[in-house]
């Protein structure tokens, strides 16, 4: 039996891990704690033997005002915590760091990670991110292992972030360019599993979870577009307007520029990429998606 405090609570990963570990009660018991207004330390973490940090910032205003606070939550906060955790007996920490420490997309220029791809953030997220696990490095010895998973984009069912609007755009455009390109993504599904792994297996080191299969964000809006039954043009000359916008909309380079896992990077001794792409899409209803903030 594996006890886990995941904390951050509410938050769309932890949830769902939690849900997904919870199928197995006789493996795990999992609590959640929020991490608001210092609640963490109201829990008893001598009683765990593994802690998965969820808690963070990525999804709200990234100017350059905003960067303390990425800096508090995303780095100061994760050391605080494990430190705690370490003190107090727990053998085993997980975080959830991101692959947007290798880079952001700012251009058109393909981002292709390889093992030998050195961190190099382009930003303050990436860059809080990446502090955290330098950070959480000094922390580990022989009775205190450290998983940090870097993944790609992660997405699912009333997931919120690019990803939905993305697929908002395919049920309501009419036109979209032809720009093919290739992307590593995560289901959460696929992400719950794969922590599911990391906690029985006692792992430690640092990871990179993706799908089996690496996504087209074209082939993502053609997809959406026919299973809400939607007429949708894929025209190559509206590459011309991809190419030529690039430098002026954000949007452009997160949705067309090339990033992503090559594939050998994400292969373990053990089954997590249990659900296709495919597959993973029928699931994802747009009811309440939005095009708002795509940036």
């Amino acid at each position: 039996m594996k006890r886990v405090l995941i904390t951050g609570a509410n938050s769309y990963v932890g949830t769902n891990v939690e849900k997904w570990l919870l199928k197995n009660p006789e493996l795990f018991e999992v609590d959640t704690v929020s991490t608001f207004n210092d609640e963490w330390k109201k829990a008893d973490f001598s009683k765990y033997d593994v802690v998965f940090h969820v808690a963070g910032i990525a999804h709200v205003d990234a100017k350059k005002k905003m960067e303390p606070l990425y800096r508090k939550v995303n780095t100061d906060l994760t050391i605080e915590i494990a430190n705690y955790a370490k003190n107090h007996g727990v053998k085993h920490f997980i975080f959830m760091s991101s692959g947007i420490v290798y880079r952001e997309s700012k251009s058109l220029k393909a981002n292709v990670i390889t093992p030998e791809t050195v961190p190099n953030p382009n930003g303050f997220y990436g860059d809080s991110k990446l502090q955290a696990e330098i950070g959480l490095h000094k922390l580990e010895d022989k009775s205190f292992k450290i998983a940090i998973l870097r993944p790609p984009m992660i997405y699912g069912p009333n997931c919120k972030g690019n990803f939905m609007r993305l697929a908002k755009l395919g049920t309501i455009t009419p036109i979209f360019p032809a720009f093919h390109n290739k992307r590593s993504m995560l289901f959460v599904d696929n992400l719950s599993e794969f922590v599911k792994q990391i906690i029985l297996r006692e792992l430690d080191g640092t990871f990179y979870p993706q799908n089996a299969e690496l996504a087209d964000t074209v082939e993502i809006v053609k997809s959406f577009a026919k299973q809400n039954g939607h007429n949708l043009h894929v025209w190559k000359w509206l590459n011309l307007f991809v190419y030529i916008s690039s430098p002026f909309l954000k949007s452009i380079n997160k949705m067309f520029a090339d990033f992503y896992y090559v594939p050998e990077m994400s292969k373990y001794g053990f089954e997590y990429q249990l659900i296709s792409q495919n597959d993973s899409f029928a699931n994802i209803s747009l009811e309440n998606a939005s095009l708002v903030h795509m940036n």
